[in-house]
This record gives structure tokens, sequence and C-alpha cells, in this order.
């Protein structure tokens, strides 16, 4: 399976941000026990680099890196285990290093031309990012319409209370989102708390959306 489809499988991405790798071990551990072994370890932090490292080592998820900005950050991330690179805008530089590494890359796109010059650059699968304040679920409705072929990530303001919408769209391959893994409990190492969080998120993506009523 390619990392695409292992994502998409997965339906949910937890986007991670870690001020100490000394905790990635744990919170590697909490995600798998919660059902979720997958994570996007954002370049927001100096530890990133050594988080991803830490938990690409386990050999049990499939680890990305996110926020990444610079070419530069593409190699650090893939010689620290990186299977793939989500940024938050496009950038053909980055784009076309992941290309050159062979990793998946999602870049943020928003806005029909945004999506354009991604399929310019070979990408058919967009991080729709910030999703909450840039129309949401219906503007990712509205953008599939005419990009049939291209699928869409959304993160930014997605959480449990809205989780359904965005992954009843057929477009949407996966959703990221931190609610189940909140900073402040990776700071205080209430890990335990982090494995029911995701795996009450999980149980969230995994619960099939009810059908409509029949019209009278």
């Amino acid at each position: 399976m390619d990392v695409l489809s292992a994502l998409s499988a997965r339906r949910l991405v937890p986007v991670v941000v870690l001020d100490d790798a000394a905790y990635a071990d744990q919170l590697a551990g909490a995600l798998v026990e919660g059902g979720l072994p997958v994570a996007e370890v954002t370049f927001r932090t100096s530890a990133a680099e050594e988080a991803i490292r830490a938990m690409a080592d386990r050999g049990d998820m499939l680890i990305g890196a996110g926020t990444v900005l610079t070419p530069e950050q593409v190699d650090k991330a893939v010689a620290a285990g990186a299977s793939y690179v989500v940024s938050p805008g496009l950038s053909r530089a980055v784009v076309e290093r992941c290309h050159e590494h062979g990793v998946l890359a999602l870049p943020g796109a928003v806005t029909a031309t945004e999506i354009q010059a991604a399929l310019e650059l070979g990408i058919t699968t967009v991080k729709f990012f910030p999703a909450g304040t840039s129309g949401g679920a219906a503007a990712v409705k509205a953008l599939a319409a005419p990009f049939g072929d291209v699928q869409f990530v959304p993160t930014g303001g997605v959480n449990a209370k809205n989780l359904a919408e965005y992954l009843a769209i057929p477009a949407v391959a996966a959703v990221g989102g931190s609610w189940m893994v909140p900073r402040d409990r990776i700071k205080d190492g209430d890990f335990g708390a982090i494995a029911e969080l995701t795996a009450d998120a999980v149980a969230l993506a995994t619960t099939p959306s009810p059908s409509p009523s029949p019209s009278p």
C-alpha cells in the first residue's frame, strides 16, 4: 500500500506540535494504542526533526513532516524518516524536492487557481488549509465539482463536531486535526488521555454517516 492509500485508509491524520522530542516515543505509543498509527509532526518547533526520527524508528507508524516551507526542511524531514511532506501553501521548490526524494507532497491549496497550479506540478491530492476559515466543507464540495480527479485533506478548524461533515465528501481522502493530540496534554505527559481521545476520534471517523430520511 502506498502512502496516500495508507492515509486514506486511516481517514484521520493527527497534526502534532512537539516542544520536546523526549515525548515523541510515548506520544507515538498513545496514538498506536488509540488505533491511529499515523502522525504529521510539524516543523513549528526545533524538536520536530528529532521527534520525527524517534517516531519513525519505531517501525509501527506512518510519519510525515508538516509546516514544511523550504527544500532544506524537506531534506531534514526525509533524512529523519518522514514518508510524506505537508506544507501550508503551494511551493514549487518544496514539491520538486519531494519528487526528487520520492516522497509524497501534500501542499496547501484553497482556491481554484492554486489547485490548477498544483495539478501542473503533478499533484492530485492537496491539503485544504486553513479549512475552517476558507469555506469549510461547503468550499471543498464546490471545488471538487470542477476538479473531479483531485482529492483533499482538510486541515485547520476540523474537530469532533464537524469531522463527519468533511468525511462525507467523496473527494476527501482524509482530514488533519489536533484535537486528539492537545499540546498541553503532551507537555503534561498525559498520554493515557491522548490514547482515549485518539480512540474516540477513530470511532467517530469510522462511524457511517446517517442516511438522509426518505421524503414522505
